[in-house]
């Protein structure tokens, strides 16, 4: 029986710290529901702060409806309320995203992660038009999704912070590209509106200049680090940070060796959380040189930690 649960949103809605773009663990082509519980069940007891479904890391095109459906329900069945759930959504033709919204109206997530139109490229105030939309026609919370190396078109502060004026536009997943961008709209955002970065590589930085936390897929191997250097930078200890950080860029640099995720679900099959690190073509496991140089990291991180 589906799990169903109706959300409205009365105030804005904060996100920040850790926010894990779960993998989607698949077995002989399948959904792998037991690796999927696995997986929640193991981050639910580490320093995760919420968790994003179907989301680029997940494999999210890669997914048909009743997968999609079955993904959710089985994730909410799973965390009972321990940790919240988003939704990623996506679409170049915001009257089929409207449909979609519908379609998953009373499936038992908090919010929607939403990517910008992919590519047809449209104007800033297409762009506007579209999340405003969408924005009026559900009343849960909305953190919009910027990566115009993904989409093609770049959302621009000024345009964001006009979608946030919207009560439910709470916040934004930041891949810009653009340092001063992001740090600009650091110094802008409106209070209670959320800047989480997606650029692993750039968590430290983003943090320190501001952001409220960050969605990491590479927080599936390092999730401890991750929020440790968070918390030494909100409690001011930039140097503790550092050395932190010192200790994990070079994992998180070799967990985008490859395109995203085969790296990762590498690791986590060799440590026992997934039954396989089966992707969905036209995304390939790892290859041959980098499982090679994962399975070293992996060994000599276990030994150190014996």
């Amino acid at each position: 029986m589906a799990i169903t649960r109706t959300i409205t949103t009365t105030a804005r809605t904060r996100f920040s710290g850790i926010w894990l773009p779960l993998i989607t663990p698949f077995r002989n082509g399948a959904l792998d529901e037991a690796s999927l519980r696995k997986l929640l069940r193991h981050y639910a007891g580490l320093p995760v702060d919420g968790f994003i479904l179907a989301g680029t890391t997940g494999e999210s095109l890669t997914l048909d409806d009743d997968e999609l459906q079955r993904l959710v329900e089985v994730s909410a069945a799973t965390l009972e309320g321990a940790r919240p759930l988003l939704l990623g959504l996506s679409g170049s033709d915001t009257r089929k995203m409207l449909k979609t919204l519908d379609k998953v109206a009373s499936w038992p997530v908090g919010g929607y992660l939403i990517t910008c139109p992919y590519y047809t490229r449209p104007s800033q105030d297409g762009m506007r038009q579209h999340f405003e939309a969408l924005a009026e026609k559900s009343t849960r919370p909305i953190l919009v999704y910027n990566i115009p190396y993904r989409t093609g078109v770049n959302l621009d502060n000024d345009t964001l912070l006009r979608l946030a004026e919207r009560p439910n536009v709470v916040g934004v997943k930041d891949c810009c590209g653009d340092a001063m961008q992001s740090f600009e709209l650091i110094r802008r955002k409106p209070e209670g509106f959320s800047v989480l970065t997606g650029e692993d590589a750039l968590f430290r930085t983003m943090v320190a200049q501001g952001a409220d936390g960050g969605v990491l897929a590479a927080a599936h191997v390092q999730t401890a680090g991750f929020a440790r250097v968070r918390e030494r930078l909100l409690a001011g200890d930039a140097a503790a940070a550092l050395d932190e950080w010192r200790g994990m860029i070079d994992l998180v640099r070799l967990l985008f060796a490859e395109p995203n995720p085969a790296a990762i679900k590498h690791w986590l099959w060799l440590e026992g959380l997934i039954a396989s690190p089966e992707l969905r073509l036209p995304m390939t496991a790892a290859s041959p040189a980098l499982a090679a140089r994962l399975v070293t990291e992996h060994g000599r991180r276990q030994q150190k930690a014996a």
